[in-house]
């Protein structure tokens, strides 16, 4: 399914909570990437799938906080 419709199909609660939990995957796939990084390790094939996981969750992120932040018009 499209995961810009599903982002729609919540309200903003859902959404904040849903958030949150990316925000800190994120971050926890950042700490595990540099921790192989520092020990050297030769598995490339597995940071590189953690490095495309992030960069999806990024995705998703920014359109959930596009969804979130009002559009203002000035």
């Amino acid at each position: 399914m499209n995961a810009g419709f599903e982002i729609a199909m919540k309200n903003d609660d859902v959404l904040k909570v849903e958030l949150e939990v990316f925000r800190q995957e994120h971050s926890d796939l950042d700490a595990s990437i540099t921790a192989l990084l520092a020990v050297g390790t030769s598995d490339r094939l597995m940071i590189q799938r953690l490095k495309k996981k992030k960069l999806r969750l990024k995705d998703i992120i920014a359109r959930i906080e596009d969804r979130l932040t009002p559009d203002i018009i000035a």
